[in-house]
């Protein structure tokens, strides 16, 4: 079998009906289970945020802790991600990347409340949480499988494929006409080779040099891409209100010009939801179990407002943007591509010289973020010993994924995400009474 072939069983195998029930499922019951709490306490998000607990365990502060965490998220999910989303199941599965995120604030909240309330420190003194740490710590021994399964696929999971193929993509389209080179394998692999050594300088440098590195890439590249985005549809305002019409029209029909169903429309956007917010995935408690904080719930709430930023704010910006262009219905473009020629449509090379540069800021910060994730869990299989070799064979994967198929790379994210999700979800909604409980106590101070 070829890699397409084991990759696209893979990923048809892990994400399935059941799946979307799971995520969508725990994100209503956590909603509903806390009374909304989450959701009436979003200004708290937004004021812990900058507070600073320097006196109280942790590695990052609570702000580079967002700011990583979104710098994993606020990446090529929000820009190849969407487009793919549109282009192969419609505007319809933009609603239902909505509805995730929109669940997904509460499912965060509690996820990484647990991150934080079941975190422990290493030998070494390292503070470590995330989803194995809340199973080990908060479960019994019955349950420790689950936590054996999340850093198995964690590994896989926290691979740089996307980021590592879709840089590459965008760097060849505008740079190889340019230099005139005419072999792409090639070219891949340099521009491969010229990305793993550019993030391998900040990967071995730690947790610490990751967190300072997102805290100020994640604002510059953010605003630059929504002011853009912005710009187009203030000048284009009077199509938007029909953009919006077509997104809820076809939520609900499946009748895409891509031909998806109305189950392959919520699929599809729910799957690529979970890639842009990654709610309910366990990957962003694994950076918020590290903040220093004095409360789990303060972390709770800065994490849960991490959907706003790159699902309804980032997500959306782009989804408007190319389906106005109309490129979506055609099949010339595809991935970041795509989002990259319809931004070209209303500002010319303008157009393509912003996405170009988000592309590449946005990759490497993802890249950044996504080596802790797999060497965190590296750390808990096989020891610091282990943390550090699957760094620099992450590293090395950098090349390989600049040079494979943009289908194979998203199955091979989107299998393990799915694998990961499910001892995430299961734990947490075992452990929810512990959250809520946590959660009165810290309201009625």
């Amino acid at each position: 079998m070829s890699l397409a072939e084991i990759t696209n069983l893979f990923v048809s195998l892990a994400w399935g009906p059941w799946l979307v029930f799971l995520l969508v499922g725990s994100g209503i019951f956590f909603s509903f289970f806390s009374r909304f709490i989450p959701f009436r306490n979003l200004k708290k998000g937004f004021k812990y945020m900058f507070q600073k607990d320097d006196s109280s365990e942790g590695s990052i502060s609570k702000y580079q802790a967002l700011s990583s965490a979104l710098s994993g998220t606020i990446g090529l999910g929000n820009i190849a991600g969407v487009a793919l989303a549109i282009q192969l199941a419609g505007p319809g599965a933009v609603f239902w990347m909505w509805i995730t995120a929109c669940l997904g604030i509460a499912t965060k909240f509690f996820t990484c409340s647990l991150s934080v309330m079941y975190r422990e420190k290493d030998s070494d003194g390292t503070i470590l949480g995330g989803p194995m740490y809340v199973i080990k710590n908060g479960l019994s021994s019955k349950w420790a499988f689950l936590a054996y399964l999340f850093a198995f696929f964690g590994m896989i999971g926290g691979l740089p494929a996307v980021q590592s193929n879709q840089m590459v993509q965008i760097i060849t389209e505008f740079a190889m006409p340019i230099l005139s080179f005419d072999n792409q394998l090639v070219f891949n692999i340099v521009c491969g080779l010229i990305i793993a050594v550019l993030a391998g300088t900040v990967i071995i440098g730690g947790l610490t040099r990751i967190a300072k590195a997102s805290s100020w890439l994640v604002p510059i590249m953010g605003g630059l891409y929504v002011l853009t985005a912005t710009f187009i549809l203030i000048t284009n305002s009077g199509d938007v209100p029909n953009v919006i019409k077509i997104i809820f029209s076809d939520a609900f029909t499946g009748t895409s010009v891509a031909g998806g169903t109305l189950m392959g429309v919520i699929m599809y956007g729910i799957q690529r939801g979970a890639f842009s917010n990654e709610a309910g995935i366990g990957t962003e408690a694994l950076i918020h179990g590290t903040a220093k904080t004095n409360s789990p719930i303060k972390q709770g709430f800065v994490a849960m407002i991490g959907p706003i930023f790159d699902t309804l704010l980032i997500c959306t910006a782009t989804a408007v943007v190319i389906i106005l262009s109309g490129l979506w219905m055609g099949d010339q473009y595809s991935g970041v591509s795509l989002t990259a020629m319809a931004f070209q449509t209303f500002l010319g090379s303008i157009g393509i010289a912003v996405v170009f540069l988000c592309v590449v800021f946005f990759g490497i910060s993802t890249i950044f973020t996504y080596s802790y994730y797999g060497s965190v869990c590296a750390r808990f299989l096989f020891g610091p010993k282990g943390q550090r070799i699957y760094l620099y064979v992450f590293i090395a994967t950098i090349i390989f994924f600049a040079s494979i198929s943009l289908d194979s790379a998203i199955n091979i994210i989107d299998g393990s995400f799915a694998m990961m999700a499910i001892p995430t979800l299961i734990s947490s909604i075992i452990l929810a009474p512990k959250v809520i409980d946590e959660a009165n106590k810290f309201l009625a101070r």
